[in-house]
């Protein structure tokens, strides 16, 4: 006797079925890529502008703003870098943005692993002002925050603008990864108990792999955001340390008329590129998946 498979085969039209798209389907479909391409050219055309237009002068820049350099000027650069300060900008830039998000990643997923898994009388409310801070315009929080910071001593400080930018990602990271956490399987957490593992030991070597694909997307997004912020160091930091977005305004107000355009525009194409590699190297960790993470 032969032994029957348990698996149905499948009719045998049914893998030479084809989907018919209707009119409708291909007007919508039409529609987007036609918009996806403006929209990708609205964005990455200027990008590439202003990365041609760093390596003119000023006088080529107005006379050919389309052209390709004639003469690649790679000093625009260094220009930018040493007499414009933009070295050391960066530096601090680095320096604070690095430091608010090592620290806004692993408290903002700890608060929202313990808001996620753990039921205590108050976890609700903690959780409700976290989604409040989201609602908070920051401008309105200049005036108190300026006052705590004189006081503590941390204005016109690189630490003071590190603990404030924490404060402000905070509350989007915990809501980022708040529905993250909660999603992930029980029965990998009590396995871990079983086995001898602590509360500690459980988040740090078994949920937080798991949470990686959350935790990359929240890090690219608090990064964008804390990279390019600028209304915090000019309120909070106006005399200490420069961050790369205070510098460039001062780089381009201190000119005057006699604007160096070719200098200016290295300067933003340096401020841009670390932006899209930083991205870059995320977008390779946003390929995985949790129950990929479960299945290791």
């Amino acid at each position: 006797m032969t032994k029957t498979s348990g698996r149905r085969s499948a009719p045998a039209n049914f893998e030479h079925r084809k989907v018919e798209s209707t009119p409708g389907d291909k007007a919508v479909a039409s529609v987007s890529h036609i918009v996806l391409v403006i929209w990708s050219a609205i964005v990455i055309l200027p990008l590439l502008w202003t990365i041609m237009s760093s390596f003119k002068s000023s006088s080529e820049i107005f006379a050919s703003p389309f052209s390709l350099p004639t003469v690649w000027r790679f000093d625009n650069y260094a220009k930018a870098w040493t007499e414009a300060g933009i070295g050391s900008y960066f530096l601090n830039s680095v320096i604070v943005v690095g430091s608010a998000l090592v620290l806004v990643m692993l408290l903002g997923a700890m608060c929202a692993y313990v808001l996620a898994r753990f039921v205590f009388p108050g976890s609700r409310a903690i959780y409700y002002l976290m989604l409040a801070g989201l609602t908070f315009p920051p401008f309105l929080a200049m005036v108190p925050l300026f006052g705590i910071l004189r006081s503590m001593g941390l204005l016109n400080n690189l630490f003071g603008l590190i603990l404030t930018y924490v404060g402000f990602a905070l509350p989007f990271t915990v809501f980022f990864l708040f529905s993250f956490f909660k999603s992930l399987p029980h029965e990998i957490t009590e396995a871990a108990s079983l086995d001898g593992a602590g509360d500690w030991r459980t988040f740090f070597q078994i949920m937080l792999p798991m949470a990686k694909p959350g935790l990359a997307s929240v890090a690219i997004f608090n990064f964008l955001g804390l990279w390019n912020q600028f209304l915090i160091p000019v309120a909070l930091n106006a005399g200490g340390p420069k961050v790369l977005s205070q510098g460039l305004a001062s780089f381009a107000s201190q000119m005057g008329y006699a604007v160096d355009f070719g200098a200016l525009f290295a300067a933003v194409t340096v401020t841009v590129l670390p932006v899209l590699v930083v991205y870059v190297i995320f977008q390779r960790q946003l390929q995985g998946s949790v129950s990929q993470g479960t299945l290791k």
